[in-house]
């Protein structure tokens, strides 16, 4: 049995992960509770996963304050959670532990000393292991050890490496109570080898680039007024320079923000050129002026794209959109989520070829 908590869950990645892993490879599957504060989020989540018999827990800070309420959450043996990452992002101020936001790591410690888990699996930005030149990193891994978890791993992962079309570089950290064989490794090349071990019949999506989730033909709201066509296609002003390429066949990094519009090295944007051409590989090329480029139509992702791109089917979207979701929420939770697939090759790779359940 996989059983499991998930914190900081957004729409509930790691859980959609472990669900899919489990129905492919004959693993019994239970998440016994959630965290997440977000409305909008959870609303996405109960839509999409049976949360009857799961604990709601809330808002974390106001759940771990009462010492009764952890224990009293059922044991589990896997610990899952994404915790905030605006302290620790690039795009912030990155204030690290200094911001309440970051502070809420030591939650997920009270959580695992009380109920002691086997195994932990978090997720955060890339920049987690470099900020405060490295220090925050080392202070994130001590805390885990403290907690009882002397067997600590981690590496960044590239999401584009498990057959989803996006540049998302993100640092999964792996703690256990349990001590592995000498050959045991966590790092992205030894899950990535073992991820084409997955037959293709399996339940996660795969994309070799952006062609394979781009419409051609969505409502004219996704396209970019006349107006905002050289503004989106600048390569700077005021100082900021940038090279504002469109038509990625990767698309880059999705965020919280994309709702909004940036510029086009910041976000993505496609040309109908591009989704109509016969050789799109090739179409980019064949186009050497902004200006001619601006004369075309051009748009941005919608959020089904943005929910395949993260590893979340169309049904699980359909299932948002039908308790009347908002795009502009339905955005903001593609960006905010954990990519299913990465996650999904890691927890293979853990219980699947390493069956580290079976480890005492």
């Amino acid at each position: 049995m996989l059983s499991h908590l998930e914190l900081f869950a957004g729409i509930g990645g790691f859980r959609r992960a472990i669900e899919l892993l489990g129905s492919d490879f004959s693993i019994d599957t239970n998440c016994v509770g959630y965290s997440e504060i977000d409305k909008y989020a959870i609303k996405t989540y109960k839509s999409n996963f049976n949360t009857e018999n799961d604990l709601d827990m809330g808002d974390i800070l106001e759940f771990v304050s009462d010492v009764k309420k952890v224990k009293s959450i059922k044991d589990f043996n896997l610990l899952t959670g994404g915790f905030p990452c605006q302290s620790f992002s690039m795009m912030g101020k990155k204030r690290g532990f200094d911001d309440i936001r970051g502070n809420l790591f030591y939650r997920i410690i009270d959580i695992l000393k009380i109920k002691k888990p086997k195994y932990v699996l978090l997720e955060n930005v890339k920049n987690l292991k470099t900020h405060d030149k490295g220090n925050t990193m080392q202070v994130v891994l001590a805390a885990l050890k403290e907690a009882g978890y002397p067997h600590v791993f981690f590496d960044v992962f590239n999401t584009v490496n498990f057959d989803l079309a996006q540049t998302r570089n993100r640092i999964f950290i792996f703690a256990s109570r349990c001590k592995f064989p000498a050959d045991f490794e966590f790092t992205e090349s030894a899950v990535m080898k073992c991820f084409f071990k997955i037959p293709d019949h399996s339940s996660i999506l795969r994309q070799k680039n952006i062609l394979d989730v781009l419409e051609k033909d969505v409502d004219q709201k996704y396209y970019l007024s006349e107006k905002v066509k050289p503004t989106i296609l600048s390569n700077g002003s005021k100082g900021f320079s940038s090279n504002s390429e469109i038509n990625q066949i990767i698309a880059r990094p999705l965020t919280a923000t994309m709702v909004k519009l940036h510029r086009a090295c910041q976000d993505n944007y496609y040309s109908d050129g591009f989704l109509t051409s016969k050789n799109p590989l090739q179409y980019n090329t064949n186009i050497h002026s902004k200006h001619v480029l601006a004369t075309h139509k051009i748009r941005k992702i919608t959020p089904k794209e943005a929910f395949l791109l993260q590893g979340f089917d169309e049904q699980f979207l359909i299932n948002s959109v039908n308790i009347g979701m908002s795009n502009h929420q339905l955005y903001k939770q593609a960006g905010n989520a954990v990519s299913v697939n990465t996650v999904y090759a890691i927890l293979y790779y853990l219980f699947v070829e390493r069956k580290i359940n079976q480890i005492k």
